[in-house]
């Protein structure tokens, strides 16, 4: 077993925030001398209003503009300044998280309950958009708003006693706000990510729902679920446009109620009409933050959500630790004990109480029915089938979800269902890695593609995703077989490598396993066919989920199963299967 990362007192994505405080700090600072000079219009109200138009004297009027001025440039750079430390600040927390999280990511996949592909970066990007938005700002200006009370209670205690008011009228709106938008703006979403993921998964397979002419039913089930979704979004819409309204309502009130409560001070003798002026700017500028807050109530929610999400996916999958990153090379020894393989939703295991030793350059063929668990299997060998019980080992040492990333460029892996790259022939072989000549030109040889390759557009610099049209299905698959030998991994396992492969393809991988057996490689190869059986030291019988018979090649018997003839059901005005002739 490997030894466990070490705990930290808080989590990952905080620590990486936590590491940031200096920047927090600066990002202050520059905030304090802004919300300072925030104050300049209003102390230019008060001159102009209680000084410069009682003296009447307009060098005074000049001076007092000029510095009111050079205050006004101080506080746009202060504003810039700003601006550029929060995107400092959202760009090292990329370089801090961007290689983890993608790791992360694809670990996540592999988890028994992975459904949709998980939202990794695009809550990377909210959580940066956030800390660059308007509610970052709000939030550095928030402190702020007992500062602008004191100079308004200065003015008058009664502008004070208005502006506090008001301030926590907006803050109980942007409460309730908070409550009534929380549940329609998730289902909101819900809704509209099920629509767009149901056309994503059939659009898939556009040419056979136009073949087959099931375009219309396929419309009718998408329409339902996008009334779903309209309804959700009008009904979100509803709500947030009610916001709105109270919102502007409040906002507009507050406006004439600090110039008529500053008026009727004035008419008391107790309030300068310069006063009167400043205190109504000084009091949107008092609410101001609280403002931001409430527009950006939603946004800072859904960092919230993605902050939580990007948190939980690294606590789920941990950085290795020092001992699994420096894993030594391979030699390729498996062995399975009392291993079980479960699968979401099913109340039985797909593989159960498996146990199976398969040594260092062995060749072994999986066989056994459809649904026995074979393709289950090879994905368990690998490391990527998440709910296993039981232990796997790889050279003697448990093959956990750490160690499975320092071993992966010692394994090969070649899947039912191929996927090849958006990059060229050489980089799908190289693993999308460093292109070394010599290595790849040897893994296309073993696979019998060279020559094919030779006759594409670019060769080897031909793009898979431009030259699609150009390969056949056994082509891709032996592509992708020469990806999984590129490099001379210590195990190698192929699931069903022969599916799509006419002679020439046969005959090049019997060629292949017997030069991997040769090099000393474990193979372990999941077929139907009997042409793989030459090569091959055991043949392993699965079936149900469980092994049947563990035979050495020229003791194992073929299985034959007796097929039962189909006999045609008796219909009543509809139509009946007839024997072919």
């Amino acid at each position: 077993m490997t030894s466990p990362a070490p705990v930290r007192r808080h989590g990952e994505l905080k620590q990486a925030l936590l590491a940031l405080r200096r920047e927090g700090l600066r990002i202050g600072a520059v905030s304090l001398l802004a919300n300072l000079l925030m104050l300049a219009p209003t102390l230019y109200m008060l001159q102009v209003y209680d000084r410069v138009m009682v003296s009447q004297n307009q060098l005074t009027l000049l001076a007092v503009s000029a510095i009111t001025l050079g205050l006004f440039g101080l506080l746009a750079v202060a504003e810039w300044l700003r601006s550029r430390l929060l995107v400092g600040v959202s760009e090292r927390l990329d370089r801090q998280l961007a290689e983890r999280l993608f790791v992360a990511s694809l670990d996540e996949r592999l988890s028994p309950q992975a459904g949709e592909p998980p939202r990794t970066f695009s809550d990377l990007t909210q959580l940066r958009q956030f800390l660059t938005g308007p509610g970052v700002f709000a939030f550095f200006d928030a402190p702020w708003t007992p500062v602008y009370l004191g100079v308004l209670c200065l003015l008058h205690p009664w502008l004070g006693a208005g502006a506090l008011l008001f301030a926590l009228l907006q803050a109980l709106l942007a409460w309730s706000g908070q409550r009534r938008l929380s549940a329609p703006a998730t289902r909101a979403g819900e809704s509209a990510a099920t629509a767009a993921g149901f056309l994503r998964a059939k659009f898939v397979h556009a040419d056979a729902l136009r073949s087959m002419g099931m375009t219309g039913p396929l419309w009718q089930r998408w329409l339902g679920l996008h009334r779903a979704e309209l309804d959700d979004g009008n009904h979100l819409h509803h709500q947030q446009h009610l916001q709105t309204s109270l919102s502007k309502f409040l906002r507009y009130t507050q406006q004439s109620f600090s110039l008529g409560l500053g008026a009727w001070l004035v008419i008391e003798g107790q309030l300068s009409v310069g006063s009167m002026i400043a205190a109504n700017v000084l009091m949107t500028r008092t609410l101001a933050p609280i403002d931001q807050l409430t527009g950006s109530w939603r946004a800072t929610l859904g960092a919230r959500d993605a902050y939580r999400r990007l948190a939980g996916l690294l606590e789920r999958h941990p950085v290795p630790s020092q001992e699994a990153a420096q894993a030594p090379a391979l030699r390729g020894e498996l062995s399975l004990h009392g291993l079980s393989a479960w699968a979401d939703g099913r109340a039985t295991p797909v593989l159960r109480d498996i146990e199976l030793t398969l040594p260092a350059g062995s060749v072994t063929v999986v066989m056994g029915p459809s649904g026995s668990g074979k393709s289950t299997l090879a994905r368990v060998l690998v490391g990527i089938w998440a709910d296993v019980r039981g232990q796997l080992m790889l050279d003697g040492t448990e093959l956990d979800a750490q160690r499975r990333r320092s071993v992966g460029e010692h394994i090969g892996y070649l899947p039912q269902e191929i996927e090849l790259f958006d990059a060229s022939v050489a980089e799908n072989i190289a693993r999308l890695g460093e292109v070394v000549p010599d290595q790849v030109i040897a893994a296309a040889r073993a696979t019998g593609l060279h020559d094919m390759i030779l006759r594409l557009p670019k060769g080897y610099d031909t793009n898979l995703n431009e030259a699609a049209h150009m390969l056949s299905g056994g082509q891709r698959q032996r592509i992708a077989l020469a990806r999984a030998v590129h490099g001379q991994p210590a195990l190698v396992v192929l699931d069903e490598p022969n599916a799509h492969l006419d002679e020439a393809g046969e005959h090049a991988l019997t060629r292949l396993i017997h030069e991997l057996k040769q090099r000393g490689t474990t193979v372990v190869l999941i077929s139907h066919r009997r042409a793989v059986l030459a090569a091959a030291d055991t043949v392993v019988l699965l079936e149900q989920g469980e092994i049947r018979s563990v035979t050495p090649r020229h003791e194992f018997i073929f299985p034959v199963r007796p097929v039962k003839p189909v006999t045609p059901a008796p219909t009543s005005g509809g139509l009946a299967l007839q024997p072919a002739t």
